[in-house]
């Protein structure tokens, strides 16, 4: 079905873009963890995208995205009031969110949009929600506000100390779980070196840690083959089997390997549509 762009706002100019889409289809099913399946136009490529906010009452549900490739340079041309022809989701299992006491959610670049959807569930669900985020400035830090609305505490980890810990959010995350108190779950959604990173803090002290292998995911129906990983000895596809698993059960460093066969493609790509949008006048 097609969408129609309520609001758009950069939150990064020419990185990062918020839109809020009139979907009213699917903000009724929606719950934290889902992701939609979009085409920009009638012959585009389908990609995945996380539902960072949902909101039942007006038929809405807001996306954010990082322009990577030609698709999402072709997303972020678009404007309010302009249609998106293909929008279809709630797909994906949704988190499993129960009340639990303490949990702590890490997010990372655009990870921090998908986490925030995340923790809005568990504070809703009556958790003591801390969240951690981290970049490499102050000023490509998303959603610090939004989440300071409803999180017990927000940490934040710049690489160059500009806002919060100079570090990077596991050294955030170590020094929130070092004061306590227990902390029942710590789910991360962000780079997949950075949910590695956290896997390796939160194993020793044996907190349950869920990631969101959502940033691995291509055509979004276990079809392409590009988010397969092996979780626990078992193959597994991020799109159809998750995209959310036991942190301390994926094999991270099968996972960094294959993905970076993609990103001189995913560069070539975006460079060449560029080209093509300067000598057309854009």
């Amino acid at each position: 079905m097609s969408a129609r762009i309520l609001t758009k706002r950069e939150l990064i100019p020419g990185m990062t873009s918020q839109m809020v889409l009139h979907a009213p289809h699917i903000a009724h099913k929606a719950r934290p963890g889902n992701f939609i399946i979009l085409r920009v136009h009638a012959q585009g490529e389908r990609i995945p995208l996380t539902i960072a906010d949902a909101d039942p009452a007006s038929g809405t549900i807001t996306i954010v995205f990082l322009v990577v490739g030609k698709t999402t340079a072709r997303l972020n041309l678009l404007h309010e009031g302009d249609v998106i022809p293909d929008v279809c989701g709630p797909l994906g299992k949704p988190t499993h969110i129960e009340r639990k006491g303490d949990v702590v959610c890490v997010g990372g670049g655009t990870g921090v949009a998908a986490m925030f959807h995340i923790a809005k569930g568990h504070y809703l669900a009556g958790n003591r929600v801390t969240a951690v985020i981290g970049a490499r400035t102050k000023a490509l830090l998303l959603f610090h506000a939004e989440l300071s609305r409803f999180c017990a505490e927000v940490s934040v980890a710049t690489n160059d100390g500009s806002m919060g810990v100079k570090g990077l959010v596991t050294d955030a995350l170590a020094e929130r779980l070092s004061r306590g108190p227990e902390v029942a779950e710590v789910v991360a959604v962000g780079p997949v070196p950075m949910m590695q990173a956290v896997a390796e803090v939160t194993r020793p002290l044996g907190i349950k840690t869920t990631v969101s292998l959502n940033t691995i995911m291509v055509d979004g129906i276990g079809m392409c083959g590009a988010c397969r990983c092996t979780v626990d000895g078992e193959m597994r596809f991020a799109c159809v089997d998750g995209p959310e698993f036991d942190a301390h059960k994926v094999d991270f460093a099968e996972l960094r390997n294959r993905l970076e066969q993609f990103h001189g493609q995913e560069r070539a790509e975006l460079e060449r549509f560029k080209k093509q949008f300067e000598v057309a006048g854009g």
